[in-house]
């Protein structure tokens, strides 16, 4: 008789195959706390690209679907595992293969910390841009598989737009390479930039080819109090529209309160909004000049300028200190939209009115100069009609940020938590495309089922 699957993978990866439930489990989802998740049955610790490309073909061959991860850090379920699912862990695939200095590019592992390559490119004046505010803890791999932002956004684009080439293992285990380091490639469909953001649907990267900047210059730093949210998104779409920012970020009173709490930092509790602008640019003090006027005519309470480095790195970590101050209020649904700048104001309005309405806590952050807002729903774990208005309440920001011509994802992707509103958010022919040209990567449906599309 032959032995079950998970035997046999044990067989076939002795050293890096967990078959242990508990183990299992603890691998089996990530930081969102009401997305669905399965119960996997093996985890595959790989260490190298041969260990992804035998799981890949043991599993291709019998139809067991491969959920891979990397820090297990995303907020919507992206890496939650699927019933009967082998959980592929490539965190530790976790080297710097070369930072070329003449090219501006780095070939990293999935498993490499963003904030670890940061450090790396600024030992040799180079600056690797996206900023996930988990950078210290988030991987590359799963900042390619996501897509992911950062407060950088505003001036340096998305981790895509800074992704030259891949080596990617599809569902049978076969390798390939997209892209090319060179600036200008337009040889055929943009392989590149479809995996990009698809959440592991496709296949698994082994190796990325990332471009690096030259390091910027230190930042000019302003923030501005206000006593309205209105007339700080007001000021933010005016300071947008007219000056070169490197970045441009938000926190409603809620979120002011709990940073203010954790980190004793004496911000002003009475604001209704906190509102911090950084520019990198040669031009970077007059621009905070002209944007403290902006701020002063849209009636700002407050305003402080710095050009001091520490003082300019120690504010923007209030920002960075948003969700985990939330999460000390409770138990968090953090969402993430986006809308078309103009329209910034109206949706700071709708998750008010919408908090209101559901009796829900609900703290307000996020990339504002780019239109990404993070409505972070508080609520209580253990009692089902706490968790019931905040599931509603996360619906109707959704939907809301589609009624305004925005989106339901702006850098935290699909995964579990927001699958069901994939053909609201983008129509039905179009799904079916997307999931048709999956079918050609994946024939057998195999790599991370039920995600992304």
């Amino acid at each position: 008789m032959t032995a079950p699957w998970p035997a046999l993978l044990q067989q076939l990866l002795p050293t890096i195959t967990k078959l242990d439930p508990d183990v299992v489990a603890s691998f089996s989802h990530d930081q969102a706390p009401l997305a669905p998740a399965g119960t996997a049955s093996a985890l595959v610790r790989a260490r190298m690209a041969e260990d992804v490309t035998a799981v890949l073909a043991f599993a291709n061959e019998r139809h067991i679907p491969v959920v891979t991860r990397g820090a297990g850090t995303g907020l919507a379920g992206g890496a939650n595992a699927v019933d009967g699912c082998i959980v592929l862990s490539v965190a530790a695939m976790n080297r710097i293969v070369k930072i070329d200095p003449g090219t501006r590019t780095a070939v990293v592992e999935p498993g490499v910390l963003n904030a670890d390559l940061v450090r790396e490119a600024n030992a040799l004046g180079l600056h690797y841009a996206p900023d996930p505010a988990s950078r210290e803890i988030s991987t590359l791999g799963g900042n390619i598989a996501t897509n992911a932002g950062g407060s950088c956004c505003l001036k340096y684009g998305v981790t895509g737009d800074h992704v030259a080439s891949l080596k990617v293992a599809l569902a049978d285990g076969t390798i390939i390479d997209t892209g090319k380091i060179t600036d200008k490639n337009v040889a055929g469909l943009d392989l590149t930039r479809l995996f990009v953001g698809s959440e592991g649907t496709l296949g698994v990267v082994l190796e990325a080819t990332v471009r690096l900047l030259r390091k910027p210059l230190p930042p000019s730093t302003l923030v501005a109090f206000f006593s309205t949210v209105e007339a700080a998104a007001r000021a933010i779409v005016a300071m947008e529209a007219q000056h070169d920012l490197s970045l441009l970020e938000v926190m409603d009173n809620t979120t002011l309160r709990a940073v203010d709490a954790m980190t004793r930092m004496d911000l002003d509790l009475d604001a209704a909004a906190f509102v911090l602008v950084q520019s990198d640019s040669p031009f970077a003090d007059a621009t905070m000049a002209a944007c403290e006027a902006i701020c002063g005519a849209h009636a700002a309470r407050s305003v402080l300028r710095s050009s001091d480095a520490e003082e300019s790195k120690h504010l923007v970590m209030a920002r960075r200190m948003a969700l985990p101050a939330l999460e000390k209020l409770g138990t968090t649904l953090l969402d993430d939209v986006a809308v078309p700048k103009p329209a910034l104001p109206e949706m700071f309005a709708r998750i008010a009115e919408i908090g209101a309405r559901q009796n829900v806590v609900i703290g307000t952050f996020g990339h504002a100069g780019d239109g990404n807002l993070h409505p972070t729903i508080v609520f209580r774990h253990d009692d089902e009609a706490s968790k019931s208005a905040a599931l509603r309440a996360f619906d109707e920001i959704l939907e809301a940020a589609m009624s305004l011509g925005g989106t339901i994802a702006g850098e935290h992707g699909i995964g579990s938590l927001k699958q069901r509103y994939m053909t609201r958010m983008v129509g039905v022919r179009e799904q079916q495309l997307m999931r048709g040209i999956k079918a050609v990567f994946d024939p057998r449906g195999i790599m991370n089922p039920g995600k992304g599309m």
